[in-house]
């Protein structure tokens, strides 16, 4: 399946603006290369690029080596990291396409995960595999 690119950048650009407190989003392929990145206006990163890419890859390989227990305690919904400074989330949004984020560290995550994000996710998610809607 060809990558919808267009699709993509607009998706991530529409995602960094339903809450003020999304840092940075990156979509990653399934082998853990950022395929989009997007950021707050005005942002300083607190990483660079190489290693917002080292960060994907090590994201992806995180959740396909959860994926022998998924029998026993089922599919992941989202993995979280709460850092100093940041608070980083990993959303599986199909086999294919991983949603990475950060979030500015004093938020509720579970909140603006399971009231914006996932429903925005929900919304989009044919598109990302439009030959496997289910993924």
């Amino acid at each position: 399946m060809a990558t919808d690119y267009e699709f993509i950048y607009t998706f991530c650009g529409e995602l960094l603006n339903l809450d003020n407190c999304l840092r940075w989003i990156g979509i990653s392929n399934k082998y853990g290369v950022l395929i989009n990145v997007e950021q707050r206006e005005g942002l300083k990163p607190l990483m660079s690029e190489e290693e917002s890419e080292e960060y994907a890859a090590a994201a992806v390989s995180r959740y396909r080596s959860r994926g022998k227990f998924q029998t026993k305690i089922g599919k992941l919904n989202y993995a979280v990291g709460r850092y100093e400074n940041v608070t980083r989330i990993t959303i599986p949004i199909s086999n294919d396409y991983f949603l990475l984020l950060t979030i500015d560290k004093e938020k509720n995550y579970d909140d603006i995960i399971l009231k914006e994000i996932i429903p925005f996710i929900d919304k989009n998610r044919s598109k990302f595999n439009p030959e496997n809607p289910n993924d």
